[in-house]
């Protein structure tokens, strides 16, 4: 289920035409975080993603670029 709402989020980023855009995992044990960052691996719309730095989230957070 999780995945399926991040799909919809990067399609309408997309449609948005937006460069960027912050998927909010939150921490816990990283496997929240583990499944989009492998599910963003395969994702035609995605150009790169980075976990947050120091004032973005750092870890509970996945940076994505779009293409």
């Amino acid at each position: 289920e999780a995945l399926a709402e991040v799909d919809r989020f990067l399609d309408h980023a997309m449609l948005s035409n937006q460069n960027t855009v912050y998927i909010i995992h939150g921490n816990g044990t990283g496997a929240l975080r583990n499944a989009i960052q492998k599910h963003l691996r395969t994702h035609r719309g995605v150009k790169s993603f980075r976990l947050g730095r120091y004032g973005e989230g750092e870890s509970g957070v996945t940076v994505v670029e779009l293409k």
